[in-house]
């Protein structure tokens, strides 16, 4: 039985499309977001809706690589926040579509770890290793910080 894996696929899904017990998941918030509204910033120096929905993409592929065995660490700027360089309705769909296709990248390589691999470590950012289970939760808490930006950008662009 793998518990503890079964555990973090079940806040995988809680805090990306499911429920979850704070408020809306990500793509929940998402669902009604225009490319227009996922372009703005109506917050002085915050990043748009559009920037964090690629900086997640990003980052559930670098969990990705690193359970793959690759020693990747810090992303240059440029990879870390891609920029937006087009604000189409249909590159806006594009960045979603990429959203939950890392995100279902992602689950379905959890689905094929076991309890025992939770404690292998990995390469982590600033070369600090941790755990496979420190970095799945991480993806959680990730999502889970930036549905909460998301949150407060929806609100302040009202």
């Amino acid at each position: 039985m793998n518990a503890a894996i079964e555990r973090i696929q079940e806040g995988l899904a809680r805090s990306f499309d499911g429920v979850a017990w704070h408020g809306p998941a990500v793509m929940p918030l998402l669902a009604d977001v225009t490319a227009a509204d996922a372009a703005v910033h109506p917050v002085p120096g915050a990043h748009s809706i559009w920037e964090l929905v690629l900086h997640m993409a990003v980052w559930k592929r670098v969990v990705q690589r690193r359970l793959e065995g690759e020693q990747l660490y810090d992303l240059p700027p440029h990879e870390d926040w891609p920029p937006v360089t087009d604000t189409s309705d249909d590159a806006w769909r594009r960045a979603i579509e990429d959203l939950r296709r890392s995100h279902r990248d992602l689950v379905r390589m959890v689905a094929t770890l076991g309890d025992e691999h939770l404690d292998t470590l990995l390469a982590g950012e600033g070369h600090t290793p941790y755990s496979v289970s420190i970095t799945l939760h991480g993806v959680i808490e990730h999502d889970l910080y930036h549905a909460g930006q998301i949150a407060l950008l929806k609100r302040a662009a009202q």
